[in-house]
């Protein structure tokens, strides 16, 4: 069995979607099932992390830091990611490794 391996991708939303006014119900259908996903992949042990800046500008992002098998694995959950998938986010992936993290802290805040 192979060594699971560590990775982020850093979202960003599309321009347009930088205005709230631009908002749709479906751009809100498709974050939703963006955190449904993330929440399944939490449950099944790859996802370490998921959240987002609170700014709502060009400098703002997402990120979320996987632990899987394979790059591949890694490269096929960001590219199959909702927002991804359906063009309202961009995303580019990094190799990470976590160096510290606090287990004592149960953050579980949307």
């Amino acid at each position: 069995m192979n060594e699971k391996k560590q990775y982020v991708y850093f979202l960003k939303l599309i321009p347009k979607l930088l205005d709230l006014d631009k908002w749709t119900k479906k751009e809100n259908e498709i974050v939703e099932r963006h955190f449904k996903r993330l929440q399944k992949l939490l449950n099944e042990g790859k996802l370490i992390l998921a959240g987002r800046t609170l700014n709502l500008d060009s400098k703002g992002c997402g990120i979320v830091i996987l632990e899987v098998e394979t790059e591949g694995e890694a490269k096929f959950l960001m590219e199959n990611d909702p927002a991804v998938k359906e063009g309202i986010m961009t995303a580019e992936l990094f190799p990470y490794r976590v160096a510290l993290i606090n287990k004592t802290n149960n953050i579980n805040s949307v």
